[in-house]
């Protein structure tokens, strides 16, 4: 079970990675082709929130509470965090994870975080109408 809690920590970590690359590439498509939902705000405040919580976590050398449970969880099943993983496990960890530096990982998500606010200014959610 612990093995499978794992797995599916990971899947929720590439769903998030996800979110935050992909939001601000159809951000900048939908101003592009003039898509009005990416205006909306819950998704643009959300969107912000999360890429500013990886870069906060980046700058202060925090390592993500999603790895870290999951590396937990592995541990607890008896997996390495390479070891006797999953298919999906092995996959998505190649995807998400890579052996850099850990100031390149803070240079990335700064900057990452730094476009995502500035699309947040130049490219505005909607106002609620009153």
């Amino acid at each position: 079970m612990d093995a499978f809690l794992a797995d599916l920590i990971v899947v929720i970590h590439l769903v998030i990675v996800s979110f935050c690359v992909g939001g601000e590439i159809l951000i900048l498509m939908g101003f592009a082709l003039k898509w009005e939902w990416i205006r909306n705000t819950l998704f643009r405040v959300l969107h912000l929130a999360a890429i500013l919580y990886v870069a906060l976590e980046a700058i202060l050398g925090i390592t993500c509470p999603l790895t870290l449970w999951e590396y937990y969880l592995r541990l607890k099943a008896g997996q390495g965090s390479g070891e006797q993983l999953s298919f999906v496990a092995s996959l998505v960890r190649k995807i998400i994870f890579y052996d850099f530096p850990p100031w390149v990982f803070t240079a990335l998500y700064s900057g990452f975080g730094v476009l995502v606010l500035l699309t947040f200014i130049f490219i505005r959610p909607r106002r609620k109408s009153s």
